[in-house]
């Protein structure tokens, strides 16, 4: 268990921010990172050629080291949609084939998969969401012997229903096809070994469970798909871009590993100390203490939420749930009247999604509680 963390961020009093599966807050550390990031711009004869790769390596081994990955395997993308494009470009896929995903799923991990089907033939499956219990028995009856891609999350974004990402991962290596594993609403608040998992490709933007900036995402490669074709051809990710002599001529061959799939403005130097100061801080934490400190917290909201005669979901996650009405959905008003209360989570869905993080309390949990009993007598 970690003690109250509240005082590493910049949130008002008043402020019941249960809405981390949206937009984290960032870290204090993360802000001065970027201020000095921004100073250090501002007066760019001080930003010299190494910078362009110690900095993007440095980050590159954090995340790898959250993984259990070699950094070799991580590639610095901008969002999750673009490492979706990398993997659906570097994946071979035929008409008689079919892609697995879930109904309802982030936007980037679907819509690439769109084009790609009517490109080849192949179908596209989307599991329909389960009305009761996890997803996984409903992802495993859809995976045979047509099946090339199963693309699914670590948890559904709408309410953290789980995926047994070991039992899928088996069944889709069972029948030769390459899993896709959607890390954003998982990886940095619960354990992701790639080790275990083994997935072709998986991905995870930064801003959520990771504290990090908007604008930046990781993209673990395995080893049989880094000799692939990038979506960006520049300087930057060339085999040598590192030594001085690079700044003149050309060469066709890439860095080595998943370098190839960075994209071309990696060197952020205001972005990447963000990140940095924020791995480290959720390399200390530790995902698997973060997942225990949050869960406490998670089985009350669930449990009062049953006392409204709203429905917890089965088989979720503990870092974040997802609470329904038993028929319909919720009114749209009801988001503005907790948010007017200065209590913010999301409506996804028909789940109302109530995300804590470190910063949270017992006491916003009776916060939010109060004005939603309210707004539901309404």
């Amino acid at each position: 268990m970690i003690a109250d963390q509240g005082a590493k961020f910049d949130i008002p009093r008043g402020v019941t921010y249960l809405n981390c599966a949206y937009l984290s807050p960032l870290l204090r550390a993360s802000v001065e990172a970027g201020k000095a990031g921004i100073a250090r711009k501002a007066q760019p004869w001080t930003i010299h050629r190494d910078n362009f790769f110690t900095e993007v390596e440095h980050v590159r081994n954090l995340f790898a080291r959250l993984i259990n990955a070699p950094p070799d395997a991580v590639a610095l993308v901008p969002a999750s949609s673009y490492a979706t494009a990398i993997a659906a470009a570097n994946l071979d896929l035929q008409g008689s084939q079919s892609i697995v995903a879930l109904e309802s799923e982030r936007f980037s991990n679907v819509y690439k998969w769109k084009p790609r089907c009517r490109e080849t033939g192949a179908k596209l499956i989307m599991v329909p969401e389960p009305e009761h219990g996890g997803w996984t028995q409903s992802i495993l009856d859809r995976i045979d012997h047509r099946t090339a891609v199963v693309s699914v999350p670590q948890c559904h974004w709408h309410d953290g229903r789980l995926v047994d990402l070991a039992a899928v991962a088996d069944a889709t290596r069972a029948v030769g096809a390459a899993l896709i594993v959607d890390g954003t609403q998982s990886i940095g608040a619960m354990r992701f070994d790639v080790h275990q998992v083994r997935p072709a490709f998986a991905f995870c933007s930064a801003y959520k469970w990771l504290l990090g900036p908007y604008g930046l995402a990781f993209l673990y490669v395995a080893r049989e798909y880094q000799n692939g074709h990038p979506l960006e051809h520049h300087g930057y990710n060339r085999l040598g871009a590192d030594q001085a002599s690079s700044t003149v001529g050309y060469t066709d061959k890439f860095m080595e590993g998943a370098r190839r799939y960075d994209f071309g403005e990696r060197s952020n130097f205001i972005l990447l100390p963000m990140m940095s100061a924020a791995l480290n801080q959720v390399l200390e934490w530790k995902p698997d203490n973060i997942q225990q400190t949050i869960a406490p917290l998670i089985a009350d909201i669930n449990r009062r939420g049953r006392a409204l005669e709203l429905r917890a979901p089965e088989q979720g996650v503990d870092h974040f749930t997802g609470l329904r009405v038993r028929t319909g959905r919720f009114s749209q008003d009801l988001q503005k009247s907790l948010s007017d209360a200065h209590v913010h989570v999301s409506l996804r869905g028909k789940a109302l999604r109530i995300s804590p993080h470190l910063y949270n309390s017992s006491a916003d949990v009776d916060r939010l509680f109060e004005v939603l009993e309210r707004a539901l007598r309404c």
